[in-house]
């Protein structure tokens, strides 16, 4: 039984070395290319409703609490798949994971585009999320194993960079194909776009997974998915008002399963998310970060939109052109952070503060403030998250052990989606019920209590980042 135990690992450390020896040297940028334009029409189709939601709601009947859910479900469906996806992808080929995640969000896309009411939209949007959470996973898990010692900082700066492209692009495009061809043409463009990146996927993506494979946690995995779906549906369902006791439900259930989540990663062999990665301030600090970008910048910047066409009458068009004033500054940032020389964890610490004086940069508005007041904080705050998110990419691949790197990507991706899920439902209770006045001066009422929240949020994953200082090496 040693004798094949040895031979088997031996077979598959010859396999693994196949597909990342010289041969696959070549595919190395074609790896980057389609990992890095996958991720950012993952954030394109996140992004989808920040524009077209006015027109989807007519267009299917959708009410308060569904639009919410239309905002949202795509964040409930990634964050609960990303870390079992990394895992999967890990043990049984990362390659083969994110093409099914092409083809989940392929499916997924079309199935949105067909549906009929808004119930089905939103079940679609999950599912939108679950591929997704295996493109971001294993994405950047095959990045980080094709580039190596130095080269993956270049290599997670483009990654990066995606990202931020995604952003930038997704409401921009959302609202150009809406106009051409109504609410159900960016789901189309989605559906087209996800299986020529499969095809793409499979021409010059190289198979990896960890050498010696584990067997897949069932129980684990089940319950922090529904653990983490239980918990974002509650606080996505809070948006309408705490008096529902369907969000207490929601919640308990959540908190109890990923209670049993822990309580059975402790216990088992073979963990899907080993917690003693926790013990590495390398790991915790970037997680931590991860989620304090969530919470903090992501969620006050991506209701920019909303916020300048309910309270100053801007058109959709040039409220997401105007959010390119953070979101393609954080690209080129994102690129440029190639260069740094600085430690990650420095990086970390500087994006989270440069984040926080940015979101204070757009504190301050009331009825009669130009739109064009928001530009410096944006712009701050663009550039300080190019570098936070270039910094994120390389710590989620570079804390974890080599072959757990998909599972890297997604507990960082986790942790990022469940903060901006967080900050969401925060910044929404705070702009319905701050203030006593009623209309656009109640609304930015509440907007400027949201930026001091949110920026408190980065500020303290800083902190949280400084204290996670890497232990001195004996010797």
């Amino acid at each position: 039984m040693e004798i094949k135990r040895n031979l088997r690992v031996e077979a598959l450390k010859a396999e693994e070395k196949t597909a990342r020896g010289p041969s696959a040297i070549p595919p190395r940028g074609g790896t980057l290319a389609v990992a890095s334009i996958a991720t950012a029409l993952v954030l394109v189709v996140f992004c989808e409703p920040l524009t077209t939601l006015t027109v989807t709601a007519h267009a299917l009947g959708a009410g308060p609490g569904a639009q919410a859910w239309i905002l949202s479900a795509m964040s409930v469906g990634a964050a609960a798949g990303l870390l079992g996806s990394g895992a999967v992808g890990d043990d049984y080929g990362r390659r083969r994971t994110f093409l099914a995640g092409t083809v989940v969000l392929a499916v997924a896309s079309v199935a949105g585009a067909l549906a009929p009411n808004a119930l089905l939209l939103i079940i679609a949007r999950v599912v939108q999320g679950l591929g997704g959470a295996a493109i971001l996973a294993c994405g950047l898990g095959l990045i980080g194993q094709v580039y190596p010692g130095k080269a993956l900082a270049r290599a997670t700066a483009i990654w990066a960079a995606a990202l931020g492209a995604g952003v930038a692009t997704g409401p921009i495009l959302a609202s150009a194909f809406a106009a051409v061809g109504g609410w159900t043409a960016p789901y189309w463009f989605a559906g087209v776009a996800a299986i020529a990146l499969g095809i793409a996927g499979r021409s010059v993506l190289a198979e990896s997974r960890a050498v010696t494979p584990r067997r897949v946690d069932v129980a684990g995995t089940l319950l922090l998915g529904f653990g983490m779906a239980a918990s974002l549906a509650g606080l996505t369902q809070s948006r309408t008002g705490w008096d529902q006791g369907s969000v207490y439900v929601l919640l308990f259930t959540g908190f109890a399963l990923l209670g049993g989540f822990v309580a059975v990663e402790r216990r088992i062999a073979s963990p899907m998310l080993d917690l003693s990665l926790f013990r590495r301030p390398e790991f915790a600090g970037a997680t931590v970060a991860a989620l304090a970008s969530g919470a903090g910048v992501l969620s006050i910047m991506s209701l920019i939109p909303t916020v300048l066409e309910r309270a100053a009458g801007v058109n959709t068009i040039t409220a997401a052109v105007l959010l390119l004033a953070w979101s393609a500054t954080s690209v080129v940032t994102a690129i440029a952070a190639r260069s740094l020389s600085f430690a990650p964890r420095t990086l970390l610490i500087g994006g989270l503060i440069g984040c926080a004086v940015g979101q204070l940069g757009v504190y301050g508005l009331h009825a009669d403030s130009s739109i064009l007041r928001l530009l410096p904080g944006m712009f701050l705050a663009g550039a300080a998250n190019g570098i936070l998110n270039a910094a994120l990419g390389r710590q989620a691949v570079a804390s974890v052990p080599a072959d757990r790197s998909a599972m890297g990507s997604g507990a960082n991706n986790t942790a990022r989606y469940l903060g901006s899920a967080t900050g969401l439902t925060v910044c929404t209770v705070i702009l319905t019920h701050s203030g006593a006045a009623s209309g656009a001066a109640g609304l930015l009422a509440g907007w400027n209590i949201a930026v001091l929240v949110t920026a408190g949020f980065s500020l303290l994953g800083a902190v949280a980042a400084c204290c996670a200082r890497p232990r001195a090496r004996a010797g």
